[in-house]
């Protein structure tokens, strides 16, 4: 019994899978709007009741489709070799390397779910700005642990500092266009300004300890 459960939740995360994948395909393609549960299903080959297993309205699966990228970005860099920095660059680079990748429409429907958050049904979906703020204090966290930032270092303030960056250049990117990389933008900022905004809270001192 227990292993025919195993083989029916892995083939429900299968189909899981597939209705993401094939949704993501169309939205980029076509928009939110312009896509209908329907040829999420047809793509799939599964019913309409299928989808609506795991989905209420298709709006929630643009938060799903976020949610498992940016889930698996922050673990990436996390488990990153090299300093705080590095570590923080690689995040950063890598979370807007990926909206850059799946395109503007994707992107134009996340950036509408995350202002109008009534747009997704589930509740535990809805709050992505605090995903995102959680996940970068977790980055900050962490350099304390080791060391590599101050104790003094006000770990929400400076979180929320850096969400604010890539929602902005998020946003200025997607307002454009795509005028730009945003990949390269984020680089330039993490090249130019970054390391100014982050010396006050860098521990300099010989092996990675402050005891202010």
């Amino acid at each position: 019994m227990e292993k025919k459960m195993t083989n029916r939740k892995l083939a429900a995360l299968e189909t899981k899978r597939r209705l993401l994948e094939a949704a993501k395909k169309l939205i980029c393609e076509k928009g939110l709007v312009g896509t209908s549960i329907e040829e999420i299903t047809k793509a799939c080959g599964v019913s309409n009741g299928t989808f609506y297993t795991y989905f209420k309205r298709k709006e929630d699966v643009v938060f799903a489709l976020s949610q498992e990228m940016y889930q698996g970005i922050y673990e990436e860099a996390q488990a990153h070799d090299g300093t705080f920095m590095e570590r923080l660059i690689f995040y950063m680079v890598n979370f807007s390397g990926h909206i850059e990748r799946d395109g503007l429409k994707l992107c134009q429907e996340w950036v509408r779910n995350t202002v109008d958050p009534d747009l997704v049904e589930a509740p535990y979906n809805k709050d992505k700005l605090r995903v995102d703020i959680d996940s970068m204090k977790g980055m900050i966290e962490k350099g304390m642990e080791r060391g590599e930032l101050k104790k003094s270092t006000s770990v929400d303030a400076l979180a929320g500092a850096l969400v604010d960056v890539i929602y902005g250049e998020m946003l200025c990117w997607d307002m454009s266009g795509g005028a730009y990389s945003f990949e390269e933008r984020t680089k330039e900022f993490c090249r130019v300004f970054l390391p100014a905004m982050m010396k006050p809270y860098i521990n300099e001192k010989t092996g990675g300890t402050d005891n202010e």
